[in-house]
């Protein structure tokens, strides 16, 4: 299988079995066609009389010598073992809802304002303490586990994520393992002693800020009903500056009222970010907000108008990362992670204050999705298993798709959210992500071969 394309005056063809991508002549991009749609009896005679026969047959064996060294139209030969293999279910990484409660009101919350639709409360310690146990206890061979703080608003529950860093580093040790830690904040409670403490002990710290400041003021709201960009931009800008080499990203999120949100990027990367990530809203048609198939060639033609940004700005001396856009074409996971998504509901969970276990913080108050608690485990080993077996082969979608390697199958709650089965990825968001992966790719085969 390939998939080929034209971007920024470039002809580009990805092998999807392999993950080799080409930059080719015009004739060599038109020969392919032969390969891939037989149907067209006479396509080869046209394109005999539009190159020349000696120029055509060199294309034409310049493919088949590709094709012979598994470069082009390579097989897929990981279907059988992804589907016969065993997973023995180590956990890798808990996301702890710390708090249920949220000191911003921000339209586009998936976490209805941070309650999940339930009553706000925020974890206590104790069930901190048994989420780790839970971790560590559960996770067979691994050595480096990840912990994440969320919410609503982690900082809101700060003492409790303190002692729980404290707690896990111990219990990890005792097994000879690692704990890697993350918050995802809005910054708002950020100051001094708060920034120096995250920077000593979070491996990342992801900052929520949507780009320019009528675009974020327009969402991301105090409880007052006032923006939040004069309140944030500096704390973040404080955290990053004094954060030295360790990762962080800024991460917001546009709307059907922002489609040209390249401009939040590149208004944030003018700010000195250098980890940026703008991801698309998630939200029901009802709401004013909400992505819609009508906006989506918009869309895709502002992620190919961000590629060309970021290489304008490349080219003035100046650089930033976009999280979408930051593919490992020439190594990357191995073919079981590329074709299993994020691990949601087998190797990762979501912990509520309570202590149950979802799948993922995205299922968070579907009481149908409770797979267990911290204190008898996994009581649902059926969804759990279903989880598990959700590979892009499992998807009839997926199976055919040439960017099935690099989206996993896409997210397995939007799925749910949208269509009702985990197995039926939702089609918007498909759009966007091929979009994506191809200007990512794009931007590889610029500055790389």
């Amino acid at each position: 299988m390939i998939h080929k394309y034209k971007m920024n005056g470039m002809n580009i063809v990805l092998d999807v079995n392999s993950g080799a991508v080409h930059v080719v002549e015009d004739i060599v991009y038109d020969i392919l066609d032969l390969f891939v749609d037989s149907h067209d009896i006479g396509l080869e005679e046209r394109l005999k009389n539009k190159y020349g026969i000696e120029q055509f047959n060199e294309a034409l064996k310049e493919i088949n010598k590709l094709k012979e060294d598994g470069l082009i139209f390579s097989e897929d030969t990981y279907k059988d073992y992804v589907l016969s293999r065993k997973n023995d279910f180590q956990l890798k990484a808990i996301c702890l809802n710390v708090a249920h409660d949220c000191n911003l009101r921000c339209k586009y919350c998936f976490a209805s304002t941070g309650d999940y639709h339930g009553k706000r409360k925020m974890m206590p310690l104790d069930i901190a303490q048994k989420a780790i146990d839970f971790l560590v206890e559960n996770s067979g061979n691994r050595k480096r586990l990840e912990v994440d703080f969320f919410g609503g608003e982690p900082m809101m529950n700060f003492d409790v994520v303190k002692a729980t860093i404290e707690y896990g580093r111990d219990k990890a040790k005792s097994f000879n393992k690692h704990i890697g830690f993350t918050m995802t904040t809005n910054a708002v409670l950020l100051d001094d002693e708060s920034i120096e403490y995250l920077n000593e002990n979070m491996d990342n710290v992801v900052l929520s800020i949507d780009g320019r400041k009528n675009i974020n003021d327009n969402m991301r709201k105090t409880i007052n009903g006032n923006g939040t960009y004069d309140i944030i931009l500096s704390k973040i800008k404080k955290l990053v500056q004094s954060r030295g080499n360790k990762s962080y990203y800024v991460r917001g999120t546009f709307t059907a009222d922002n489609k040209d949100f390249s401009n939040d990027v590149i208004a944030l990367a003018d700010e000195g970010f250098k980890e940026i990530s703008i991801e698309p809203v998630i939200a029901n048609r009802d709401k004013s907000y909400a992505l819609k198939e009508e906006h989506l060639d918009r869309i895709l033609m502002e992620y190919e108008t961000l590629a060309q940004k970021i290489i304008e700005y490349k080219n003035k001396g100046k650089d930033f990362t976009f999280y979408h856009y930051a593919i490992d074409l020439e190594g990357g996971p191995c073919i079981y992670k590329k074709v299993t998504s994020c691990g949601a509901g087998y190797e990762y969970f979501a912990i509520t204050p309570d202590g149950d276990l979802y799948p993922c913080h995205q299922f968070v108050g579907r009481d149908e999705y409770i797979i267990g608690n911290v204190f008898e485990g996994i009581k649902n080993k059926d969804l759990q298993k279903k989880f598990s077996q959700n590979s892009v082969y499992h998807k009839e979608k997926c199976g055919q798709c040439w960017a099935k390697f690099f989206c996993s199958g896409g997210c397995q709650a939007n799925a749910v959210a949208f269509n009702g089965d985990m197995r039926v990825p939702y089609d918007l968001e498909c759009k966007m992500q091929k979009k994506r992966i191809e200007c990512a790719i794009m931007l590889y085969a610029y500055y790389s071969l």
